[in-house]
């Protein structure tokens, strides 16, 4: 079972991902986006949006900088693991639960509000559920297990899988000590990039990285049309 779970899993759903995403950019770019749901109502979607938002994109940082930088570098650059668990824990804990406040504002309003139930796909409820799942395990870990039991030393084991799955020389046995509740988390993670091309998730391969730089649009006043006419 470790062999399939982190070693033929991870390809697995990394390979529907990537088959299911270059397959709906060809025979469906018209339903490719997050088919915003704004028009049905915007009070509690301006909230759960900003929150989740916001803090998925700082947890998604930290990830990188935890599990893609190797442990070694930080020792070479003087930060202590203690000094790096306590910084990781505060912020990280921090954006974890926005981001875990905001997703579950998200799916109660899609749930609750009869406009936004009715214009909604099995899809949308799919993508907010599996959200829901992975964010919230990742809050049990980061804000209570971590501080109840002590901090889990992720970058020795898990940072070296997860870089060895990109070289694709996985190894199983470094992901057979980590706790229980994490290997959950990591399980979950992957069901939901497999879900992604499937989903509204799919806008997370179209991100607006030249946005800031793309040239202002210009707007006239009302009030300058009337002095013309």
């Amino acid at each position: 079972m470790a062999q399939f779970w982190w070693v033929i899993y991870p390809y697995l759903t990394l390979g529907l991902m990537i088959v299911g995403t270059v397959y709906r950019f060809i025979y469906g770019q018209r339903k490719w986006g997050s088919k915003s749901s704004e028009v049905l109502e915007k009070k509690w979607l301006r909230y759960g949006s900003l929150l989740f938002h916001w803090g998925i994109l700082l947890v998604i940082g930290g990830h990188v900088m935890g599990l893609l930088v190797p442990l070694s570098v930080y020792h070479d650059l003087g930060v202590s693991n203690e000094l790096y668990h306590k910084v990781a824990d505060l912020f990280g804990g921090l954006a974890g639960f926005a981001a875990f406040v905001g997703v579950t504002i998200l799916l109660i309003r899609r749930i609750a509000n009869a406009r936004v139930r009715g214009n909604s796909s099995a899809g949308d409820f799919v993508a907010l559920a599996l959200l829901f799942i992975v964010i919230g395990l990742g809050d049990a870990v980061t804000i209570g297990a971590n501080n109840i039991y002590g901090p889990y030393e992720y970058r020795a084991t898990v940072g070296p899988w997860i870089r060895d799955i990109v070289t694709f020389h996985p190894a199983a046995a470094l992901m057979t000590s980590v706790p229980t509740l994490l290997q959950i988390h990591i399980i979950a993670s992957f069901a939901l990039l497999a879900a992604s091309p499937f989903t509204r998730l799919v806008h997370l391969w179209s991100a607006p990285v030249t946005y800031p730089l793309r040239p202002p649009i210009q707007y006239r006043t009302r009030a300058s049309m009337n002095k013309r006419l």
